[in-house]
């Protein structure tokens, strides 16, 4: 938590005002961003005329979008960190290999967020790209990491998060979650069978840095109705934990 006193609330507001875009609400008008960002008109006014004075949003007919210079605030991030890189060019050939959509992440609070993906199918309803965010639980990239957390960080993870229920499949009991992340811990992967969403199945491994801490998960998504269980288990998880050991090679030996 950010000390109070040096607590930038204007900050804040502006970062708001960017979160309200997504692929769903890509214009919007002054009235939008007030009120999904909780803001009084006369505020949301002031940091869009900031932000498109800045090159960050454009305006058309009364309607903000993003414009592309706002991937600067991404790509900061992205290109201090290499694994965003080395995940991507050994994503590529497994999802050849399997012929399904296998992506990487790391855990951002309360969710995962996607840093590198290799399509193939589009198998979801919600489309996913890099910087794409998914609840934590509900995913096999996400229990991978979870299961990778400290006692401590794990016990504030379940005390803040609100457990829904997304398929008929779907975990919602934290003490059933933080058995199944035990188990997750001991396998060294995870598979999740239509938790997300109904007829989706994924594996995940997770990809350690060289103190052996969890640093992020890659996974492959299928179809429930092309890839049987038997064939994810035999299969699909041998080839993924591969990939996550040599992600995590490449990134002990560029070092």
């Amino acid at each position: 938590m950010a000390n109070q006193v040096e607590y930038v609330q204007s900050l804040d507001r502006g970062l708001a005002v960017i979160r309200c875009f997504s692929e769903s609400r890509q214009r919007l008008t002054i009235a939008d961003i007030a009120r999904e960002a909780n803001l009084t008109r006369a505020t949301a006014r002031r940091f869009l005329h900031t932000l498109q004075h800045l090159g960050y949003v454009g305006m058309t007919d009364g309607r903000f979008y993003l414009r592309p210079r706002i991937l600067e605030l991404g790509y900061a991030y992205l290109s201090s960190v290499s694994i965003t890189e080395i995940a991507q060019e050994h994503l590529v050939p497994l999802a050849d290999r399997l012929h399904e959509s296998c992506s990487a992440s790391v855990l951002d609070e309360r969710d995962i967020v996607y840093i590198a993906r290799a399509q193939t199918k589009r198998i979801m309803t919600v489309a996913l790209a890099v910087g794409s965010r998914l609840p934590a639980y509900a995913t096999s990239m996400g229990r991978v990491l979870l299961a990778g957390l400290s006692k401590e960080e794990l016990a504030a993870y379940l005390t803040s998060v609100k457990l829904e229920r997304l398929t008929e499949a779907t975990i919602t009991n934290k003490r059933q979650l933080r058995a199944v992340l035990a188990e997750v811990a001991a396998a060294g992967y995870c598979v999740i069978d239509q938790e997300l969403e109904p007829g989706v199945r994924s594996v995940a491994a997770p990809v350690h840095d060289a103190s052996g801490r969890v640093v992020a998960a890659v996974n492959v998504s299928a179809h429930a109705s092309r890839v049987p269980m038997e064939r994810l288990h035999a299969e699909f998880v041998p080839a993924l934990r591969q990939a996550a050991r040599d992600i995590e090679a490449d990134l002990r030996s560029r070092r």
